[in-house]
């Protein structure tokens, strides 16, 4: 017959007492990853990351949810949206139909009046320069800026310096230029001023991409 002091020592043996078992500390429980426990260290990486892949915009400026509401926003200048728009009138205003010649010509030329002196004043002489040169060409607004087709292809344009606010002003030249020089060739040139020689270079330019 079994004695009181043996089956005590059976029962100890088939069942642990509990304080014969350590309970994990929080810091253990943290370390393997409890959901319901902050992982600092990971949080602190994650922001860093954040950080670093942000647009320019946005360093310095902290990642809360108001600059990712607005982030998309502050991609584009107070000009380039300004542009867009010009551009969306434009689109809607040959859908809606063609204007003429006289028409178009004359909204380029209410477009340069409005240009600051020194801007105007380059916008006037490549618009002479232009219309003398080709005289079949189109003027036409590209953009909100004085622009240039022939085939109903826009080829050429000048965006004046106070358009995005630059400090020069742009002769620039389409993809339907015939500007084609060996396998490179530019179809961009900054205007400071205009010298006679300016001009006559100009003149061959427009010339050779209107084919």
């Amino acid at each position: 017959m079994t004695s009181a002091g043996e089956r005590a020592a059976r029962s100890d043996r088939c069942h642990p007492h509990p304080q014969q078992t350590e309970a994990p500390s929080v810091q253990t429980v943290a370390d393997e990853g409890d959901p319901t426990q902050p992982d600092l260290g990971r949080t602190r990486k994650r922001a860093v990351s954040e950080k670093r892949d942000a647009p320019p915009a946005l360093y310095g400026r902290g990642m809360t949810k108001t600059t990712e509401t607005t982030s998309s926003s502050a991609a584009f200048t107070e000009e380039e949206r300004a542009a867009m728009k010009e551009r969306s009138k434009e689109v809607k205003g040959a859908r809606r139909g063609k204007a003429t010649r006289e028409e178009d010509t004359q909204e380029v030329l209410d477009k340069i009046a409005e240009l600051p002196a020194h801007d105007r004043r380059l916008a006037e002489r490549i618009h002479a320069i232009v219309t003398e040169t080709v005289p079949e060409v189109w003027p036409k607004t590209w953009y909100g800026q004085p622009a240039y087709a022939i085939g109903g292809k826009t080829f050429c344009f000048f965006q004046p310096s106070s358009k995005f606010k630059t400090r020069y002003s742009t002769l620039g030249f389409n993809d339907p230029a015939q500007l084609d020089d060996g396998t490179m060739w530019p179809v961009a040139f900054a205007v400071v001023d205009l010298t006679a020689d300016d001009e006559e270079r100009i003149r061959e330019l427009v010339k050779k991409a209107a084919g």
